[in-house]
């Protein structure tokens, strides 16, 4: 900006008349300068306020890991029991046919899935709901949800989680529900913790958010009903409203499962949960 005011007062020998004064506040560069300069502000300001959120949430995972940490074995298998039975009981989960829901790992703490996802894939093939689970691709948040009819479809990664093989039996790709045909109606989502206003703070990874959005995308696109983001949650994750920050990348929740019952939140899951 310094540079560009230094060319106009040379070119006016200090002594600027009525035209010159007129093109220097119409001038292209000093019009580009100023846009540049609030452009550049507001990146500033934006990053500014991006790193501020992303400082609070790590603070508050440490927070929240080490409160699983310290989690009684015995209140975690309890809530994990309560939490699956709810889900199970549910009307949304009985009438769901098609749905995506994580497959639970212990050393991460998450709420256990091994009895919903075992109910599903113990039913008669008849009235099985499609079940689609996750495989994460790269380290780019690019995560597939992927049809499986048997836990033997699931293989440990290199962090020792347990997601479905690309390929089944016969060498066939698997489903993608990004490019199924028939929408699911509930998807069973993970976190570290939650709000009652739909707020959900993941690992950091990204992976779910992106696939929210990119699914949120597909059903308007295709002109589906939007399945029901439900997030399963121990006690000691459900943080007062407000404590949870969010980036424009976020996407909320609606309803939550914890061990005293669901816990709905969106207008949907109002109306479905009454």
């Amino acid at each position: 900006m310094t540079i560009l005011w230094a060319v106009s007062l040379s070119t006016s020998r200090f002594f600027p008349t009525r035209s010159a004064i007129l093109r220097r506040q119409t001038s292209p560069c000093s019009a580009t300068a100023t846009m540049s300069t609030a452009g550049e502000q507001n990146f500033t300001s934006d990053t500014t306020h991006l790193d501020t959120i992303f400082k609070q949430k790590k603070a508050l995972r440490l927070v929240v890991k080490r409160d699983l940490k310290s989690m009684d074995p015995t209140l975690r298998s309890e809530e994990d029991e309560a939490i699956q039975r709810i889900v199970m009981e549910a009307p949304w989960f009985k009438a769901c046919k098609g749905l995506c829901a994580y497959i639970s790992c212990s050393a991460l703490r998450e709420v256990d899935t091994s009895r919903i996802l075992s109910h599903i894939l113990s039913s008669h093939s008849e009235t099985r709901k499609k079940l689609f689970v996750p495989r994460v691709e790269d380290r780019n948040r690019n995560m597939r949800m992927l049809n499986i009819s048997s836990t033997e479809d699931l293989i440990a990664n290199s962090m020792n989680i347990l997601e479905p093989a690309p390929l089944d039996a016969e060498g066939n790709e698997r489903e993608d529900v990004l490019f199924a045909n028939e929408p699911v109606d509930l998807l069973i989502l993970p976190g570290l913790a939650f709000d009652k206003a739909g707020r959900r703070l993941g690992r950091g990874g990204g992976y779910y958010d992106t696939f929210l959005s990119r699914y949120q995308e597909l059903a308007e696109k295709r002109n589906w009903k939007p399945p029901l983001k439900i997030a399963l949650s121990y006690s000691v994750q459900i943080v007062d409203e407000g404590t949870i920050p969010l980036t424009p990348n976020d996407v909320l929740v609606d309803a939550l499962v914890s061990p005293s019952g669901v816990i709905p939140i969106s207008p949907a899951a109002l109306e479905i949960c009454q």
